[in-house]
């Protein structure tokens, strides 16, 4: 399994962004986002279910940033809104067939990360 996570770039805080994951759907799996800054560990950011299409989202995150789906392109869609500077890191996509907000190196597949630099 291979992800392929796309769309990072240098924004001014307030702008928008797009991050792409493709190859990310499979029936029962889950997807997700993470992202981990410069001396930071890596967190959950969003996370979506393939089958039906629920999703969750860290606190940090809620109402600014919405994660989506597009079952026929089996791609993975993460707008991230009203970036503020603390959204820069390196984002990740990432499956797995369990509680996607619980992925970790071990019992998930990730794809590279993409990077995302918010200026203030």
């Amino acid at each position: 399994v291979q992800l392929q996570a796309s769309g990072g770039g240098l924004v001014q805080a307030g702008d928008s962004l797009r991050l792409s994951c493709a190859n990310a759907g499979r029936t029962n799996y889950n997807v997700g986002w993470f992202r981990q800054g410069a001396e930071k560990q890596r967190e959950f950011v969003a996370g979506i279910t393939w089958n039906w299409g629920t999703t969750v989202y860290a606190d940090s995150v809620k109402g600014r940033f919405i994660i989506s789906r597009d079952k026929a392109k089996r791609m993975v869609y993460l707008q991230m809104n009203n970036l503020k500077a603390e959204d820069t890191a390196v984002y990740y996509c990432t499956t797995r067939s369990g509680d996607i907000t619980a992925a970790t190196s071990d019992n998930s597949y990730w794809g590279q990360g993409t990077l995302v630099t918010v200026s203030s």
